[in-house]
C-alpha cells in the first residue's frame, strides 16, 4: 500500500486520529482544488492571453487590410474620376468636332445652294432672253413673210384683173372675127403685160399668146 492509505488504515481505529486524518484529507483536497483552480486560472489566463493576442493580430491584420482596401479604393476612385474626366473631355472634344463639321457642311451646303440658285436663275434668265429673242425673230420673220405674201397676193390680183380684161377682149375679137369672116386676131391682146413683177405667176390653164386663124 501507499503511505497515505497506510496512515488512513492505522488511524481508522482511533477517533482522534480519524478526525486528524479527515482534516488532512480535507486540507489535501482543498490544496488539490486550489491547485486545480490555479492551474485552471493559469490555463484560462493563457488561453485568454493567446485569444487576446490572436484577436489583436486579427484586428491589426484587419486594420491593415482595411487600410490597404481603403487605399486601393481611393486609388480606384481617383482613377475612376480621372477616367470619367478624360471620357468627358474626349466626349466634349468629339461633340465640338462634330458640331464644327456639321456647321462647316451646313455652310458649304448653303453656299452651294446659293451658287446653284444663282446659276439656275442666270440660266433661266438666259433661256428667257433667248426665247424672247427667238419669239421676236419668228414674229419679225412672220411679219416679213406676211408682207411678202400680201404683195404677191396684190400682184396676183392685179394680174388676174388685167388677164381677165385681156381675155375678154380676145374673146370679143374672136367672136367679131367669126361674124365678119376676118380670122386675123391681134395676139398681143392676150399676152401678159411686160411690166408684170413675176411672169412665173401666170395662172395654170391660161391661153398662150399666139395668132389664131379662122378656118377657110
Amino acid at each position: 500500500m501507499s503511505e497515505p492509505l497506510e496512515q488512513m488504515a492505522v488511524a481508522a481505529a482511533d477517533p482522534a486520529a480519524q478526525q486528524h486524518q479527515a482534516l488532512q484529507v480535507l486540507t489535501l483536497a482543498q490544496r488539490t482544488a486550489e491547485e486545480h483552480v490555479a492551474s485552471a486560472r493559469r490555463e484560462v489566463d493563457r488561453i485568454r492571453a493567446e485569444a487576446q493576442a490572436s484577436a489583436d493580430q486579427i484586428i491589426r491584420e484587419a486594420q491593415a487590410n482595411a487600410q490597404g482596401l481603403h487605399q486601393e479604393a481611393e486609388k480606384a476612385l481617383s482613377a475612376a474620376h480621372a477616367s470619367a474626366a478624360q471620357i468627358a473631355r474626349d466626349a466634349q472634344a468629339r461633340f465640338d468636332k462634330a458640331q464644327h463639321e456639321a456647321e462647316t457642311i451646313l455652310s458649304e451646303a448653303r453656299t452651294k445652294a446659293d451658287d446653284m440658285a444663282k446659276h439656275a436663275q442666270a440660266s433661266a434668265d438666259e433661256l428667257k432672253h433667248q426665247a424672247e429673242q427667238k419669239y421676236e425673230d419668228v414674229v419679225g420673220s412672220l411679219a416679213a413673210r406676211r408682207e411678202a405674201l400680201q404683195r404677191q397676193i396684190e400682184a396676183l390680183e392685179g394680174f388676174d384683173q388685167e388677164y381677165r380684161t385681156r381675155l375678154t377682149t380676145f374673146m370679143q375679137n374672136q367672136l367679131r372675127a367669126l361674124w365678119v369672116d376676118q380670122p386675123q386676131v391681134n395676139a398681143e391682146a392676150i399676152e401678159p403685160p411686160a411690166d408684170h413683177p413675176d411672169p412665173d405667176l401666170t395662172p395654170a390653164g391660161a391661153l398662150p399668146a399666139q395668132r389664131t386663124s379662122a378656118p377657110a
